[in-house]
């Protein structure tokens, strides 16, 4: 992840902030694209920018990105999501806005990162207060994260077990469990449980 920028004190917050959403927009150059979206992601840490990224949508930013062929930025993106959606506020926008498809989508990605700050995702949008979601826990959800739950990658494994027991019924857990493998629609297997390179 790319190092957290300097703000200028003079510049503000908002407006260093609304260069770099500019700087986004404009620029066709990939490399610069991928750094702007890290820096956004890097800021979306902190609880005292919710505000200034909702008034400049970089919410609505981020989950374009997910569509995008680039694998960089949508770990960029998905990893701002994540840190955003413990908000109530972001978690709402999010929910309100059709981001639940795109975000689900993210759990057939190659890119263990992108995956992993996916399934963190969906465990906030699904927590207390959320009101009633069920694409959260649809089947294919559910049928991924048992997949998942026997991956080589620890961090996976471990949210994937919590996920399971926190969040689908015990009757989810075993309907998915008697179903075929491939009826997971819409969510291919996912390619991260070969063994990590030390």
């Amino acid at each position: 992840m790319a190092q957290k920028p300097k703000v200028e004190p003079h510049v503000g917050r908002l407006g260093y902030l609304q260069a770099l959403v500019t700087e986004f927009q404009e620029t066709e150059n990939q490399d610069a694209k991928e750094q702007v979206l890290a820096n956004l992601a890097n800021f979306a840490y902190d609880p005292s920018n919710y505000q200034y990224l909702r008034q400049l949508q970089v919410l609505d930013l981020f989950l374009d990105s997910l569509s995008e062929e680039n694998e960089t930025l949508v770990e960029f993106a998905i990893g701002g999501l994540c840190n955003l959606c413990s908000d109530r506020a972001n978690k709402e926008h999010i929910l309100q806005t059709g981001g639940i498809p795109l975000i689900i989508n993210c759990l057939s990605s190659p890119n263990e990162e992108t995956v992993l700050s996916a399934v963190t995702t969906i465990m906030y949008l699904s927590s207390p207060g959320s009101g009633s979601h069920p694409e959260l826990t649809a089947m294919p959800v559910v049928q991924c994260m048992l997949r998942f739950s026997l991956s080589a990658n620890t961090r996976l494994r471990n949210l994937a077990q919590i996920f399971l027991e926190d969040f689908c019924s015990p009757s989810q857990v075993a309907e998915a469990r008697h179903r075929p493998a491939d009826s997971a629609l819409g969510i291919p297997l996912p390619r991260t449980e070969a063994p990590q390179q030390p």
